[in-house]
């Protein structure tokens, strides 16, 4: 374990592709999705246990949720809690948490990770990371970790990849955000793409000189608060500044554009677990294929996905290929085929102009 390792667990995402489980309020980082006895912010911080020492896990957050991180990780002080007045996406809230890192440690190699992702390979993952980090600590490089596709997903990043059997990790040919269903689709049929899993591996000093090179408005604005962090007036300082922050990805911002950007395949049991389909592949099913998480009776039923309160009994009856979920005050029920509706779902629900329901 190196003290000059840290890790940057995002968590400010609502997460709405997971509705009615997943609100406003409440996004699914702060549930125990997987049923194990544990968020998914909790496993994620349990992850990198033999990775870094305890006081160097950072957790990036909205400040709506500042008494849910700290009831979930009471071990955690508050300089390691950093708040965002508003969400304006990973560019922003990687560069607060670098800029405040480097004050603590201009060493330091970052692991930076979203809180509600699963890793199924806890040995493998920890070896990649450690494989990374060893290289960022030794060149200027822009590491993403790539995950094999399973199928043409518009809502990854892809990385098409220069081949080098020498090396473990390798240089990246060309980097593309969130492609459409077509371009995605001849992405996985030539076998030459991977997913971006949105974890990424750099040495401090290196992510500051991309931000100063490809988003020089952003580094300004951070660049300014440099004797305020870790201070009392990091509070004051962070409010001023993200409000002069306009929204992007850390991907369209400075991974599609650098020269130095670099990918570790990494066979780690990853899923981003950001929709109902994806917690369906990853769980295990019955003999009619259903995952099943609540009191429930199913007849003729195949297919399906149910989550429900264990407090309610639900019968289901003559359902192939569903999505039957309820939490709180909301039931939704729908075509496992269908799920990139639930996105429109969230937006009819929110223009009633009744925030209960998201």
């Amino acid at each position: 374990m190196n003290n000059n390792t840290y890790v940057v667990i995002m968590a400010g995402g609502i997460g709405s592709r997971f509705w009615p489980y997943s609100r406003t309020n409440y996004p699914k980082q702060f549930h125990d999705v997987l049923g194990i006895g544990q968020s998914m912010l909790q496993t994620t911080v349990q992850r990198f246990a033999g990775i870094c020492p305890p006081e160097n896990l950072f957790v990036v957050t909205n400040r709506d949720y500042e008494a849910l991180v700290k009831e979930q990780l009471p071990e955690f002080s508050d300089n390691q809690i950093l708040l965002e007045p508003v969400g304006r996406n990973t560019a922003p809230c990687i560069a607060y948490a670098s800029y405040k890192i480097a004050q603590l440690n201009p060493k330091a190699n970052l692991v930076v990770t979203p809180a509600d992702h699963v890793v199924l390979k806890q040995d493998v993952f920890t070896e990649v990371v450690n494989d990374a980090l060893a290289a960022a600590d030794k060149d200027d490089v822009l590491i993403t970790l790539g995950i094999t596709p399973s199928r043409p997903d518009t809502g990854f990043g892809y990385i098409q990849y220069i081949d080098d059997e020498q090396s473990k990790i390798k240089k990246v040919k060309t980097f593309t955000e969130k492609p459409n269903l077509e371009l995605a689709q001849m992405f996985l049929e030539s076998g030459d793409f991977v997913w971006n899993s949105g974890i990424f591996i750099w040495n401090v000093q290196s992510i500051l000189r991309a931000f100063h090179q490809y988003l020089p408005e952003v580094s300004e604005v951070f660049e300014e608060g440099i004797k305020t962090y870790n201070t009392p007036q990091e509070h004051n300082f962070i409010t001023r500044a993200y409000s002069h922050c306009r929204n992007i990805s850390i991907d369209y911002g400075i991974m599609e554009k650098v020269d130095n950007v670099y990918v570790l395949l990494a066979d780690i049991g990853w899923s981003d677990l950001g929709t109902w389909n994806s917690l369906y592949t990853i769980n295990e099913k019955d003999g009619n294929g259903n995952v099943i998480d609540g009191n429930v009776m199913l007849y003729d039923t195949t297919g399906c996905i149910v989550k429900t309160p264990k407090n309610r009994l639900v019968v289901l009856q003559g359902m192939q290929d569903f999505i039957v979920a309820e939490h709180d005050n909301v039931l939704m029920i729908c075509r496992r085929e269908e799920e990139q509706k639930v996105k429109d779902f969230v937006a009819d629900a929110k223009s009633r102009k009744d925030g209960d329901f998201i």
